[in-house]
Order: C-alpha cells, then sequence, then structure tokens
C-alpha cells in the first residue's frame, strides 16, 4: 500500500487530487470543532455520553461533531438519507424512472438536483429534531428568545450539512472520488483516539478494584457512569482482533466477484481451427 501512495505521488495529476482531498478533509474536521451558537457543548457531551443507544451510533458516524454540536453536526446522513429515498421512488415514481433510465446525462442531473433539494429537507427535519432534544435537556443558552435561538440553530446544521455535501461533491469531482464515502470514513476514524483514551481508562478503572459499596458512594449517575467505563484488560486484544477481522471482512466482500464462464465456439478457416476457448467474466 505504501508503494502504491509512493508511485501515485509522483504523478503530478494524482498528486494534485491527494493534496485536494486532504485540504478538503481539514476543512471538514475544522467545521466538526466550531459549534453552533447558543448550545453548552460541554453539557451537550455529557449528556449524549450518558444517553447512548441510538446517539451513539449517530456520534459514531459522525465523530464529535455530533456530542458537541458542530456546524458539521449532521454530517452525510441527510444526504445518505436523500440518496436512499430517491432510489427507491426511482422505482415507485414512472416519471422518475424514466428520467433515470431515458434521460441521458440530463435526466442524471436533474435526479442529481431533487437529491440535494431532499438533502435540505432532511437536514431541516433533522437539525430540528436535534434542537428539540437539546432544548428539552435544558442547555440552550444566551440571551435570545428560545424559538430565535432555535431558527438560527436549525438553520446552521442545514448549512453544515448542506456544505458537507458540496464538499463530497468536490472530492468526487477534483480529488480521489467517493467523497461522500471519504468523509464518512473521517468522522468515523476521528473517534479513534477518543475510543483508545476510552479504553486505557477503562482499564485503569478496572485496575482500582473499587467495591460496589465505593461505587454507589459516587452516587447514581456517576457510579452507573463508572460502571459502564470499566474495561477487562482480556477485551482489549479480542477488540483490536475484531476489528482488523471487520476490515478485512469489508475488504474481501467489496473485492469479491462471481466468475461467469464463458466457452468461446470453435471455427474452421480453412484448414486452421480457431476458438474453442473458455474463459470467465467477473462481475462485481
Amino acid at each position: 500500500m505504501i508503494e502504491t501512495i509512493r508511485n501515485a505521488w509522483k504523478i503530478p495529476e494524482l498528486r494534485k487530487k491527494i493534496l485536494f482531498t486532504v485540504f478538503a478533509l481539514l476543512v471538514f474536521r475544522l467545521g466538526s470543532v466550531v459549534p453552533v451558537p447558543f448550545i453548552d457543548s460541554d453539557a451537550l457531551s455529557q449528556t449524549m455520553n450518558s444517553m447512548g443507544g441510538i446517539f451513539s451510533l449517530l456520534g459514531a458516524m459522525n465523530g464529535t461533531a455530533f456530542s458537541i454540536a458542530a456546524v458539521f453536526a449532521l454530517g452525510v446522513q441527510p444526504y445518505i438519507n436523500s440518496s436512499i429515498i430517491i432510489q427507491l421512488l426511482t422505482v415507485a415514481i414512472p416519471a422518475l424512472e424514466r428520467m433515470q433510465k431515458e434521460g441521458g446525462e440530463e435526466g442524471r442531473k436533474k435526479i442529481a438536483a431533487i437529491t440535494r433539494y431532499t438533502t435540505v429537507g432532511i437536514a431541516l427535519l433533522q437539525g430540528f429534531g436535534y434542537f428539540t432534544l437539546i432544548n428539552a435537556n435544558g442547555l440552550i443558552s444566551g440571551d435570545l428568545p428560545t424559538w430565535l435561538a432555535g431558527i438560527i440553530i436549525v438553520l446552521s446544521f442545514t448549512a453544515g450539512s448542506a456544505f458537507v455535501m458540496w464538499l463530497g461533491e468536490q472530492i468526487t469531482e477534483f480529488g480521489i472520488g467517493n467523497g461522500i464515502s471519504v468523509i464518512l470514513f473521517a468522522g468515523i476514524v476521528s473517534r479513534f483516539p477518543s475510543m483508545v483514551q476510552g479504553m486505557v481508562t477503562g482499564v485503569q478503572r478496572w485496575a482500582m478494584h473499587l467495591s460496589d459499596s465505593e461505587i454507589s458512594a459516587m452516587g447514581t449517575t456517576q457510579g452507573e457512569a463508572f460502571r459502564n467505563s470499566l474495561v477487562h484488560p482480556a477485551m482489549i486484544p479480542l477488540i483490536v482482533i475484531g476489528v482488523l477481522a471487520l476490515g478485512v471482512f469489508i475488504v474481501f466482500i467489496n473485492d469479491s466477484e462471481r466468475r461467469i464462464p464463458v466457452q468461446y465456439a470453435k471455427r474452421v478457416v480453412g484448414r486452421k481451427m480457431y476458438g474453442g476457448q473458455s474463459s470467465h467474466i467477473p462481475m462485481k
């Protein structure tokens, strides 16, 4: 892999694509640490960590941006949801199906435009839902009325999601390609340092060997959080092996192919016979 990257770096055009992708990812990470106004980010982070469930999944996909209500908190989720919805609707709505199959390049551009507008609509809905959750936990700060702060917060989330969508398209066009997947990957990888730190802290807390009475003396909330953070040292190699095995499995499935056998007919030209070979068609 290192040799492949080294060879790609020697080609000027590929080098420009790699540098553009790196710059775009830096912009993405910058927007992932800039919180929207009127929100207590520290208190929100603690609340999200204690909730778990679906919020842990959303945080895993968007990195730390979701837990601190950053500008890019929604990430690429609205775009992914929009793409899935439009793909399903092209089967259910004949007009969209004709546009996709018979419209050519113009039809694909119209489908892409519809996907973008749908992304903005979904981002508005998700941003409003996120604001409602934040407001319900009393995490809105500032002197503005709640409704005005809510409008600013929801529009900030929506604008951030639209910018991430645009950034992914730029990586696809001017970078190394697959822009949305690259941004999603960057959001997931950004959590690795905090995950490692959490495992180290969990092992250290496990080594303290506190009794149930000592943990209960911390209080209900802190005691429960302490118990949930404990990590047995034997779990570390299992987690590492599981992550590596998952990566290998994903690569195996991505590169897998079904080989369709092909038999070429024999033909006689003059006194010579040609053909008769067997080959295959590799299908992804």
